[in-house]
C-alpha cells in the first residue's frame, strides 16, 4: 500500500468528472485508488500492479495534482523518462511574508518567470501554497530547478532569464542526442 493526502480542493482533480480521472490512473497503472473526501487521504493498492514501477508512479501522479498540477501535467509522469521534485520555498523563507515575496517571484508578472521555465526547459511548474513543483525529464529538470535555485536565493530575474536562454541550446542538443 502506497499513501498520500491531497487538500480537499484538489480532490476533484484527483477524481474528475464522474471519477473519470480516477479511473483513468488506476487503469494506467494497475492499481486501486481509494479517496477519502474528508481527510484528503489516498491509499493506493498496488498488489495488482504488473509493474511496480508504475504504481510508484501512480503515487507521484496524485501528489503532483495535490500540487496544483492539471491531469494532463500530472499524467506526464507516466512517461519513463518524467520526474517530479517538490521544493519547499519556507526552506530558503525566513518568515511568513518572505514566501509570499518569494513565490511571487517564481510566478513573476502575469506568470511571465514561471511560464518561460516551462519554454525554455520542457519542465511543467506550479507553485502551490509554500511549495514549487517540477516534472520533467533528467536533464532538463537539472536545468530547471537550477533556475528556480537561483529565484529562492535572490538572483535578479534576467540573471535567470540568460540562464536559461544560455541553457536552451544544451537542452536542444540533448534532445536530438548528442
Amino acid at each position: 500500500m502506497l499513501y498520500a493526502r491531497i487538500s480537499a480542493e484538489r480532490i476533484g482533480v484527483l477524481i474528475g468528472p464522474e471519477g473519470t480521472t480516477k479511473e483513468r490512473l488506476q487503469k494506467a497503472t494497475g492499481t486501486r485508488i481509494s479517496v477519502d473526501s474528508t481527510t484528503g487521504d489516498v491509499t493506493i493498492d498496488e498488489a495488482q500492479a504488473q509493474d511496480p514501477v508504475l504504481a510508484l508512479k501512480a503515487k507521484d501522479v496524485v501528489q503532483a495534482m495535490a500540487r496544483g498540477f492539471s491531469e494532463d501535467r500530472a499524467f506526464r509522469l507516466l512517461d519513463e523518462d518524467a520526474y517530479f521534485e517538490v521544493l519547499d520555498i519556507k526552506d530558503f523563507a525566513h518568515s511568513k511574508n518572505r514566501v509570499a515575496q518569494i513565490r511571487a517571484r517564481l510566478i513573476g508578472t502575469r506568470g511571465k518567470t514561471r511560464r518561460l521555465i516551462e519554454e525554455l526547459t520542457g519542465v511543467e511548474v506550479s507553485v502551490w501554497g509554500h511549495t514549487i513543483a517540477l516534472i520533467g525529464g533528467t536533464f532538463e529538470m537539472a536545468i530547471a530547478r537550477e533556475a528556480v535555485f537561483m529565484l529562492l536565493r535572490g538572483s535578479e530575474h534576467k540573471t535567470v532569464y540568460r540562464f536559461l536562454e544560455r541553457k536552451r541550446a544544451d537542452i536542444k542538443v540533448y534532445q536530438m542526442g548528442f
